[in-house]
Parts: structure tokens; sequence; C-alpha cells
């Protein structure tokens, strides 16, 4: 009895070490300086046995693997000038006018965030925003905290588009095209919610008036990373079809690039090591480590008496609502790691919910996700202060509007295109 309490206050101790390194990161050291040794404190203390460790690396191996390609994907795309041209769209769709350019930043960083991930809407288009408002003399707070709060939100629409996602894929027993159609409609909900509440809490600065300079010049769109990455999403919709994982499709679309960009000059074989980021994949390695046993040593249980059963209305968001105040408490990674297998009995339904509450959950605050503390360190590096009390002022009046209407439109989903 006693063993088993040591056992479980240190899995807890270690997740508490390991998340609170991940949001302050002492002497500017990456999450998995600290990680790493927290899963190896767990493992000899037998709080996980090494057949769980094996299970739990071959679970997360593939997701890993995803997670790399797609990070050098994301990079190289950058580097052929993509987001450059986006930051160009979006100043001469706004035409002077701050309104039309959160329009411009929703709907792109809406779109970037499914297609290439929340990652690359953080670290490669918010710094394109801050550049786009400056051009146009306007305040940037509202669009750069829309880069913030759609990098979480926007990331419902497919399996690849959130490392959550990603995590909880395999569980959902859905394939990739139907996971996408089932969350479309939540999806777009969670958007359009999110853009009303920001066109009403900064409207002061979106009625300031701008000091227009010239004109943006016609954006030259990289064509050829624009097909590679179409194809790319195509081929991850072909491979969840024929049973191959989605993580050779990036493989194949980063490859691509890799080799042009190579061919051309314009990279290294280091620069591409270095955009997979390494450390922060043995992180999400040592994380699932780390909450594994915690989960198998008193977490899972006590989730297992407030999470919902079944897909019903009621369940569904209750669900949604667990994993919300979870991913809050102890980040949205944990919270699916822990989450999903509990959920999975009850079918893809409650898994797609459990997703709802990690992916707009985190709105709420800093801690909620590791996208949401990256946002505030570029933030901070191009001299934005954010300020916590308006961030957690957005977000309740975001995250829970947001949070119980994309999962009444899961329900509808569910409702319209039975399994």
């Amino acid at each position: 009895m006693i063993e088993g309490m040591l056992v479980e206050s240190l899995s807890v101790a270690a997740l508490a070490v390991v998340l609170i390194c991940a949001v302050v990161r002492p002497f500017g050291r990456p999450e998995a300086v600290f990680a790493v040794p927290a899963a190896g404190v767990v493992i000899a203390a037998g709080a996980i046995p090494l057949d769980d460790v094996r299970d739990e690396a071959a679970r997360l191996g593939p997701v890993i693997g995803f997670l790399a390609a797609v990070l050098v994907l994301a990079k190289l795309c950058a580097d052929e000038g993509l987001f450059h041209a986006c930051g160009t769209w979006m100043a001469r769709r706004a035409a002077g006018r701050p309104r039309r350019l959160l329009a411009a930043v929703f709907g792109l960083a809406s779109v970037i965030t499914a297609a290439l991930s929340l990652d690359a809407t953080v670290v490669l288009l918010t710094p394109v925003v801050f550049a786009t408002a400056a051009r146009m003399g306007v305040r940037p707070r509202p669009h750069v905290y829309a880069s913030a709060h759609l990098s979480n939100t926007a990331s419902l629409l497919l399996p690849v588009s959130n490392l959550t996602n990603l995590l909880a894929f395999a569980a959902t027993g859905l394939s990739f095209t139907r996971f996408a159609l089932l969350m479309t409609l939540p999806w777009l909900v969670a958007i359009a919610v999110e853009y009303a509440v920001f066109r009403r809490f900064f409207a002061a600065d979106l009625d300031a008036p701008a000091n227009v300079g010239d004109a943006a010049e016609p954006p030259r769109m990289p064509l050829f990373a624009l097909v590679t990455v179409a194809l790319t999403l195509a081929g991850f919709a072909v491979a969840s079809t024929v049973g191959v994982d989605p993580a050779w499709a990036a493989a194949a679309g980063a490859s691509v690039l890799a080799v042009r960009a190579l061919v051309r000059g314009r990279t290294t074989a280091p620069a591409l090591v270095r955009a997979a980021s390494l450390p922060f994949l043995a992180f999400v390695l040592a994380l699932g480590v780390v909450v594994r046993a915690v989960v198998d040593n008193g977490l899972g249980d006590a989730l297992g008496h407030v999470l919902p059963d079944g897909a019903s209305l009621p369940a569904l968001l209750g669900t949604a609502a667990v994993a919300a105040l979870l991913a809050n408490l102890i980040n949205n990674l944990p919270a699916v790691l822990a989450l999903v297998p509990l959920a999975a009995p009850s079918g893809p339904g409650a898994v797609l919910a459990v997703l709802i509450g990690v992916n707009v959950g985190p709105n709420l605050t800093y801690a909620g996700s590791l996208a949401t503390l990256l946002w505030r360190r570029i933030a901070h590096q191009h001299e934005h202060h954010v300020r916590l009390r308006e961030f957690t002022r957005l977000g309740l009046l975001t995250t829970p509007a947001a949070l119980v209407l994309a999962t009444l439109a899961l329900w509808v989903s569910l409702r319209l295109l039975p399994a």
C-alpha cells in the first residue's frame, strides 16, 4: 500500500516537473532536458514496466515520425517563400482596413493550421502577421491574438492538424476522410465563434485609423510548394484508405521539397535536422512515458469516474468539458494521452469530443497548450507585451461558447453521418 502510494506520488511529481519546466524553460534549456530524465526516474522506480515503455514507444513512434516530417515540410515551405507570399496577400486583401486584415488572418491561419499543423501558424505565420500589421500601420493586437487562438481552435479539422489529433486518430477507428467530414462543422462553428467575439472584443483597435503605407506588391506564390502541400494532403487521405500510416505521405512531401532545396543550395542537411526539432520529439516521447505512469498509478481510475459514457449530447458535452478542464490543469498533450484510452470504448464520437476539449479548451489559459506558450515567446521577441488579464478575459469570452457550440455541431455531424 505504502509502496503504491510512493510510486503514485513519484509519478505525479515527475509529471509536475516536466510540465513546469516546459512552461518556464529554466536556463533556456529545451523541454527534453527535463522530460527525458523524468521518464528515466519513473522507469527506474518501477512506476511503469519496461513492456509498457516499449508499447508506448511503439504507439508514439509513427506520431513522432509524422511530426518530424511536417515540421521539416513547414520550414521548407517558409524557405520557398510561402509565408512571405501569405503576408503580401493579407496586406493586399485588407487594403488598409484593420477589420479586413482580421478576416484575412482568420482565413489564412485556419487553413495553415489545418494543413500544416498549428506549429506552422505559431512559429512561421505569427512573425508574418507582425510584419504585415507594421507595414499597414495598424494595431497588431487583434491579429496576433488571432494567430494564437486559431493555432488551437482551427486544429480540429484534420488528423494531421495537431499532435493531439495524431495521438487520438488511431483510437477513433475512422479513416482520414471520415475524420475530416465529421470535424468540418465543429471546425467552422468554433472559428465563427472566435471571429464574432474578436470583432467585438478588439473593436477599438479595429476602428483605429491605419497609417497606410505603400501598396503591397502582388504576391508571388511559390507554386511548387503549394502543389507539394496539396499533393501531401491528398496523400494523407489515400494512405489512410489503403492502411498506410500518414507519416509516409508527410515524409514524401518533405523529401520532395528537401531534395529541391538541397539541389538548389537553399538548405543543408544539418538545417533539415534542426527543422525536425529532435529535442521536442524526445520531449513528446518522454512525456508519453511519464503520463502513462501517472495514468496507470491512479489518474486513470480517477478520470474513469468523472468521464461520461456514450455519445449522447449530454455525454459529449461532459466529455469535452472534462477534456478542456484537464488540458488547462496539466496541458493538452498529457490530457489527450490520459483521456483517449478511457473515451475510446464509447466510440469515435467520444474521442472527437475529447479533441474538441483539448484543442479549443487551451485558449483559456497560457499553460493550456505548448503552442500558446511558444506564441507568447514569439510575441515577446517582437516586443509585444501579452497581458495575462486580457488573455484570460478573451479566453473566457471565446472558449466556453466555442466549446459548447462545436460539441453541439459534432453531435449534429454524428447524426447526419452515422458510422
